[in-house]
Protein backbone atom coordinates (compact mmCIF):
# COMPACT_ATOMS: atom_id res chain seq x y z
CA UNK A 1 0.00 0.00 0.00
CA UNK A 2 1.20 3.77 -0.93
CA UNK A 3 0.51 5.86 2.24
CA UNK A 4 1.27 9.50 2.15
CA UNK A 5 2.28 10.84 5.61
CA UNK A 6 2.47 15.25 5.74
CA UNK A 7 4.75 16.68 8.76
CA UNK A 8 7.18 13.91 7.84
CA UNK A 9 10.04 15.31 9.00
CA UNK A 10 8.42 16.23 12.20
CA UNK A 11 8.58 14.43 15.71
CA UNK A 12 5.31 12.33 15.22
CA UNK A 13 5.75 12.45 11.38
CA UNK A 14 9.34 10.35 11.48
CA UNK A 15 7.79 8.12 14.42
CA UNK A 16 5.26 7.12 12.05
CA UNK A 17 7.17 6.33 8.16
CA UNK A 18 9.94 4.30 10.81
CA UNK A 19 7.14 2.56 11.73
CA UNK A 20 5.05 1.85 8.28
CA UNK A 21 8.41 1.10 6.75
CA UNK A 22 9.03 -1.66 9.98
CA UNK A 23 5.93 -2.86 8.53
CA UNK A 24 7.29 -3.14 5.05
CA UNK A 25 4.58 -0.01 3.77
CA UNK A 26 5.73 2.27 0.74
CA UNK A 27 5.54 5.51 2.54
CA UNK A 28 5.50 9.12 0.46
CA UNK A 29 6.39 11.66 3.17
CA UNK A 30 5.71 15.03 2.65
CA UNK A 31 7.43 18.22 4.55
CA UNK A 32 8.84 21.82 4.26
CA UNK A 33 11.75 20.53 5.55
CA UNK A 34 13.94 17.58 3.81
CA UNK A 35 15.20 14.65 5.94
CA UNK A 36 15.59 10.94 5.92
CA UNK A 37 12.04 10.40 6.21
CA UNK A 38 10.48 12.91 3.77
CA UNK A 39 10.13 11.64 0.20
CA UNK A 40 9.01 15.06 -1.52
CA UNK A 41 9.96 18.36 -0.03
CA UNK A 42 7.06 21.02 0.04
CA UNK A 43 4.46 22.63 1.49
CA UNK A 44 0.65 21.19 2.16
CA UNK A 45 -0.25 24.87 1.71
CA UNK A 46 0.65 24.08 -2.25
CA UNK A 47 -1.81 22.33 -3.97
CA UNK A 48 0.73 21.15 -6.81
CA UNK A 49 3.12 20.02 -4.79
CA UNK A 50 -0.36 17.79 -2.57
CA UNK A 51 -1.22 16.93 -6.23
CA UNK A 52 2.34 15.36 -6.85
CA UNK A 53 2.56 13.28 -3.19
CA UNK A 54 -1.24 12.19 -3.60
CA UNK A 55 -0.27 10.17 -6.93
CA UNK A 56 -1.03 6.79 -6.36
CA UNK A 57 -2.05 6.89 -2.45
CA UNK A 58 -4.52 4.68 -0.49
CA UNK A 59 -4.23 6.16 2.56
CA UNK A 60 -3.39 9.75 4.18
CA UNK A 61 -1.91 10.16 7.78
CA UNK A 62 -2.24 14.25 7.81
CA UNK A 63 0.44 15.63 10.54
CA UNK A 64 1.79 18.47 9.01
CA UNK A 65 1.14 21.84 11.21
CA UNK A 66 1.75 24.76 12.75
CA UNK A 67 2.31 24.65 16.55
CA UNK A 68 1.26 26.02 19.60
CA UNK A 69 4.77 26.99 20.04
CA UNK A 70 4.81 28.76 16.99
CA UNK A 71 1.73 30.86 18.26
CA UNK A 72 3.89 34.05 19.37
CA UNK A 73 6.22 34.04 16.33
CA UNK A 74 4.36 33.34 12.88
CA UNK A 75 1.52 35.42 12.22
CA UNK A 76 -1.87 34.00 11.99
CA UNK A 77 -2.15 33.86 8.48
CA UNK A 78 0.39 31.34 8.54
CA UNK A 79 -1.48 28.95 10.75
CA UNK A 80 -4.57 29.55 8.50
CA UNK A 81 -2.50 28.70 5.13
CA UNK A 82 -0.65 25.94 6.73
CA UNK A 83 -3.37 24.16 8.98
CA UNK A 84 -7.10 25.15 7.46
CA UNK A 85 -5.84 25.75 3.53
CA UNK A 86 -3.21 22.88 3.68
CA UNK A 87 -5.75 20.78 4.93
CA UNK A 88 -8.53 21.54 2.39
CA UNK A 89 -5.85 20.74 -0.33
CA UNK A 90 -5.10 17.18 1.20
CA UNK A 91 -9.02 16.47 1.71
CA UNK A 92 -9.73 17.55 -2.07
CA UNK A 93 -6.44 15.90 -3.49
CA UNK A 94 -7.63 12.39 -1.42
CA UNK A 95 -10.92 12.69 -2.96
CA UNK A 96 -10.08 12.82 -6.44
CA UNK A 97 -7.42 10.07 -5.68
CA UNK A 98 -10.35 7.84 -4.06
CA UNK A 99 -8.25 7.67 -0.63
CA UNK A 100 -9.68 4.89 1.13
CA UNK A 101 -8.90 6.66 4.54
CA UNK A 102 -7.70 9.85 5.84
CA UNK A 103 -6.55 10.46 9.64
CA UNK A 104 -6.02 13.89 10.70
CA UNK A 105 -3.64 14.74 13.59
CA UNK A 106 -5.47 17.31 15.91
CA UNK A 107 -5.04 18.57 19.13
CA UNK A 108 -6.64 18.45 22.76
CA UNK A 109 -5.75 21.96 22.57
CA UNK A 110 -8.73 22.66 20.29
CA UNK A 111 -10.75 22.50 24.03
CA UNK A 112 -8.87 25.52 24.75
CA UNK A 113 -11.06 27.84 27.96
CA UNK A 114 -13.53 24.14 27.92
CA UNK A 115 -10.31 22.58 30.08
CA UNK A 116 -10.09 25.35 32.51
CA UNK A 117 -12.92 25.30 35.32
CA UNK A 118 -13.57 28.68 37.08
CA UNK A 119 -11.86 28.20 40.96
CA UNK A 120 -13.80 26.12 43.13
CA UNK A 121 -15.09 23.88 40.32
CA UNK A 122 -14.60 20.06 39.96
CA UNK A 123 -11.56 19.01 37.16
CA UNK A 124 -12.77 18.97 33.88
CA UNK A 125 -13.56 15.89 32.55
CA UNK A 126 -12.74 15.84 29.05
CA UNK A 127 -14.53 13.49 26.30
CA UNK A 128 -14.92 13.98 22.92
CA UNK A 129 -18.25 15.17 24.07
CA UNK A 130 -17.07 18.91 25.44
CA UNK A 131 -17.74 21.31 22.80
CA UNK A 132 -14.02 23.01 22.01
CA UNK A 133 -14.02 26.41 23.05
CA UNK A 134 -10.28 27.50 21.38
CA UNK A 135 -8.45 30.40 23.01
CA UNK A 136 -5.78 31.15 20.21
CA UNK A 137 -5.14 30.90 16.40
CA UNK A 138 -3.67 27.34 16.94
CA UNK A 139 -6.67 25.47 18.48
CA UNK A 140 -9.04 27.64 16.12
CA UNK A 141 -7.25 26.65 12.91
CA UNK A 142 -7.05 22.95 13.94
CA UNK A 143 -10.91 22.75 14.85
CA UNK A 144 -11.85 24.37 11.66
CA UNK A 145 -9.71 21.70 10.05
CA UNK A 146 -11.37 19.16 12.02
CA UNK A 147 -15.04 20.76 10.65
CA UNK A 148 -13.66 20.08 6.79
CA UNK A 149 -12.64 16.55 7.48
CA UNK A 150 -16.13 16.07 8.60
CA UNK A 151 -17.44 17.98 5.72
CA UNK A 152 -15.93 15.68 3.65
CA UNK A 153 -17.21 12.83 4.98
CA UNK A 154 -20.76 13.64 5.12
CA UNK A 155 -20.46 15.26 1.49
CA UNK A 156 -18.15 13.08 -0.41
CA UNK A 157 -18.18 10.02 1.64
CA UNK A 158 -14.62 10.70 2.39
CA UNK A 159 -13.69 8.02 5.82
CA UNK A 160 -11.77 10.75 8.00
CA UNK A 161 -10.55 10.20 11.64
CA UNK A 162 -9.79 12.66 13.70
CA UNK A 163 -7.48 11.72 16.63
CA UNK A 164 -6.91 14.86 19.58
CA UNK A 165 -3.97 14.00 20.57
CA UNK A 166 -2.16 15.29 23.92
CA UNK A 167 1.22 15.91 24.87
CA UNK A 168 3.88 13.90 24.01
CA UNK A 169 7.00 16.38 23.20
CA UNK A 170 10.02 16.05 25.08
CA UNK A 171 10.66 19.56 25.14
CA UNK A 172 10.79 21.62 28.44
CA UNK A 173 7.51 22.82 29.51
CA UNK A 174 6.34 26.25 28.51
CA UNK A 175 5.46 27.58 31.73
CA UNK A 176 7.61 29.27 33.59
CA UNK A 177 6.07 28.67 37.21
CA UNK A 178 6.26 24.57 36.02
CA UNK A 179 10.02 24.77 35.24
CA UNK A 180 10.39 26.55 38.73
CA UNK A 181 8.94 24.53 40.67
CA UNK A 182 9.28 20.65 39.19
CA UNK A 183 12.22 18.87 37.35
CA UNK A 184 11.53 17.88 33.58
CA UNK A 185 11.40 14.21 34.60
CA UNK A 186 8.74 14.97 37.50
CA UNK A 187 6.39 16.95 35.90
CA UNK A 188 6.06 14.75 32.64
CA UNK A 189 5.17 11.95 35.44
CA UNK A 190 2.96 13.84 36.91
CA UNK A 191 1.40 14.58 33.34
CA UNK A 192 0.96 11.05 32.43
CA UNK A 193 -2.11 11.06 34.69
CA UNK A 194 -3.97 13.27 32.91
CA UNK A 195 -2.61 15.25 30.03
CA UNK A 196 0.29 13.38 28.23
CA UNK A 197 1.13 10.29 26.26
CA UNK A 198 3.70 8.24 24.52
CA UNK A 199 4.76 8.70 21.17
CA UNK A 200 4.43 4.70 19.97
CA UNK A 201 1.04 5.08 21.84
CA UNK A 202 0.32 7.73 19.27
CA UNK A 203 1.72 5.83 16.61
CA UNK A 204 -0.67 2.69 17.15
CA UNK A 205 -3.80 5.12 17.89
CA UNK A 206 -3.15 6.37 14.03
CA UNK A 207 -2.60 2.97 12.50
CA UNK A 208 -5.62 1.47 14.13
CA UNK A 209 -7.73 4.43 13.29
CA UNK A 210 -6.20 3.77 9.43
CA UNK A 211 -7.75 0.60 9.80
CA UNK A 212 -10.87 1.30 11.28
CA UNK A 213 -11.59 4.37 8.97
CA UNK A 214 -13.98 2.52 5.96
CA UNK A 215 -16.07 1.18 8.70
CA UNK A 216 -16.00 3.69 11.44
CA UNK A 217 -16.95 6.75 8.37
CA UNK A 218 -16.26 9.42 10.43
CA UNK A 219 -15.29 9.99 14.58
CA UNK A 220 -13.30 12.02 16.97
CA UNK A 221 -11.11 10.59 19.46
CA UNK A 222 -8.98 11.76 22.15
CA UNK A 223 -5.58 9.98 22.40
CA UNK A 224 -3.90 10.11 26.00
CA UNK A 225 -2.60 7.76 28.62
CA UNK A 226 -5.46 6.16 30.20
CA UNK A 227 -6.00 8.01 33.32
CA UNK A 228 -6.25 6.26 36.89
CA UNK A 229 -9.10 8.58 37.68
CA UNK A 230 -12.71 8.16 37.62
CA UNK A 231 -15.48 10.99 37.31
CA UNK A 232 -16.16 11.27 41.16
CA UNK A 233 -12.65 12.15 41.78
CA UNK A 234 -13.04 15.57 39.92
CA UNK A 235 -13.84 17.41 43.17
CA UNK A 236 -11.02 16.70 45.53
CA UNK A 237 -8.54 16.66 42.41
CA UNK A 238 -9.19 20.53 42.52
CA UNK A 239 -7.92 20.82 46.43
CA UNK A 240 -6.16 17.44 47.14
CA UNK A 241 -4.52 15.99 44.44
CA UNK A 242 -1.83 13.56 46.47
CA UNK A 243 -4.42 12.26 48.13
CA UNK A 244 -6.30 10.92 44.98
CA UNK A 245 -3.57 9.67 43.09
CA UNK A 246 -1.88 7.84 46.50
CA UNK A 247 -5.87 6.12 46.69
CA UNK A 248 -5.92 5.36 42.74
CA UNK A 249 -2.10 4.44 42.33
CA UNK A 250 -1.18 2.86 46.08
CA UNK A 251 2.47 3.36 47.12
CA UNK A 252 3.56 6.03 44.50
CA UNK A 253 4.73 8.09 47.43
CA UNK A 254 7.51 5.78 48.25
CA UNK A 255 9.92 6.18 44.50
CA UNK A 256 8.59 10.25 44.84
CA UNK A 257 10.42 10.79 48.41
CA UNK A 258 13.70 8.85 47.05
CA UNK A 259 13.71 10.82 43.93
CA UNK A 260 12.67 14.78 45.87
CA UNK A 261 9.82 14.98 43.91
CA UNK A 262 6.13 16.21 44.80
CA UNK A 263 2.75 15.94 42.87
CA UNK A 264 0.43 18.72 41.76
CA UNK A 265 -1.43 20.06 44.24
CA UNK A 266 -4.04 21.02 41.54
CA UNK A 267 -5.16 18.78 38.79
CA UNK A 268 -7.95 20.85 36.78
CA UNK A 269 -8.45 18.64 33.91
CA UNK A 270 -8.43 15.25 33.17
CA UNK A 271 -8.85 13.75 29.50
CA UNK A 272 -10.69 10.48 29.02
CA UNK A 273 -9.34 8.14 26.00
CA UNK A 274 -12.01 5.80 26.90
CA UNK A 275 -14.02 5.91 23.21
CA UNK A 276 -10.98 5.20 21.61
CA UNK A 277 -10.00 2.09 23.56
CA UNK A 278 -13.47 0.97 22.95
CA UNK A 279 -14.31 1.42 19.15
CA UNK A 280 -10.31 1.24 17.92
CA UNK A 281 -9.46 -1.53 20.28
CA UNK A 282 -6.35 1.01 21.52
CA UNK A 283 -4.23 -0.73 23.95
CA UNK A 284 -1.70 2.55 25.08
CA UNK A 285 1.04 0.74 26.94
CA UNK A 286 2.60 4.09 28.72
CA UNK A 287 0.66 5.33 31.54
CA UNK A 288 1.38 6.55 35.23
CA UNK A 289 2.00 3.01 36.40
CA UNK A 290 4.25 1.91 33.98
CA UNK A 291 6.26 5.19 34.18
CA UNK A 292 6.44 4.45 38.03
CA UNK A 293 7.79 1.12 37.85
CA UNK A 294 10.00 1.69 35.22
CA UNK A 295 11.27 4.52 37.60
CA UNK A 296 11.34 2.32 40.23
CA UNK A 297 13.34 -0.22 38.11
CA UNK A 298 15.71 1.97 37.54
CA UNK A 299 14.59 1.87 33.56
CA UNK A 300 14.21 4.51 30.76
CA UNK A 301 10.19 4.67 30.96
CA UNK A 302 10.01 6.13 27.70
CA UNK A 303 8.91 3.74 24.70
CA UNK A 304 12.07 2.64 22.08
CA UNK A 305 10.51 5.05 19.83
CA UNK A 306 10.55 8.00 21.57
CA UNK A 307 14.52 7.35 22.80
CA UNK A 308 15.22 7.29 19.15
CA UNK A 309 13.61 10.06 17.59
CA UNK A 310 14.67 12.36 20.97
CA UNK A 311 13.82 16.63 20.93
CA UNK A 312 13.38 18.00 17.52
CA UNK A 313 12.83 21.19 18.70
CA UNK A 314 9.89 23.91 17.30
CA UNK A 315 12.59 26.66 15.83
CA UNK A 316 15.92 26.83 14.57
CA UNK A 317 16.52 29.18 17.42
CA UNK A 318 17.45 29.39 20.96
CA UNK A 319 15.17 31.67 23.07
CA UNK A 320 16.69 32.52 26.49
CA UNK A 321 13.37 32.19 28.49
CA UNK A 322 11.55 28.94 28.08
CA UNK A 323 11.62 26.73 24.85
CA UNK A 324 9.92 29.42 22.82
CA UNK A 325 8.23 32.69 23.35
CA UNK A 326 4.38 32.09 24.80
CA UNK A 327 2.19 35.06 23.66
CA UNK A 328 0.36 36.93 26.51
Amino acid sequence: MRILVTGSSGHLGEALVRTLRDLDQEVVGLDILPSPFTLQVGSVADRAAVKRAMNGVEAVFHMATLHKPHVATHPRQDFVDTNVTGTLNLLEEALAANVRSFVFTSSTSVFGDAMSPPAGAPAAWITEDVTPVPKNIYGATKAAAEDLCQLFHRNHGLSCIVLRTSRFFPEADDNRENRAAYSDANLKTNEFLHRRVDIEDVVSAHLLASEHAAALGFRKYIISATTPFRQEDLTELRTAAPRVVSRRVPGYETEYRRRGWTMFPDIARVYVNDRARLELGWRPRYDFAHVLAALEAGADPRSTLAQTIGSKRYHDRIFTDGPYPVEQ
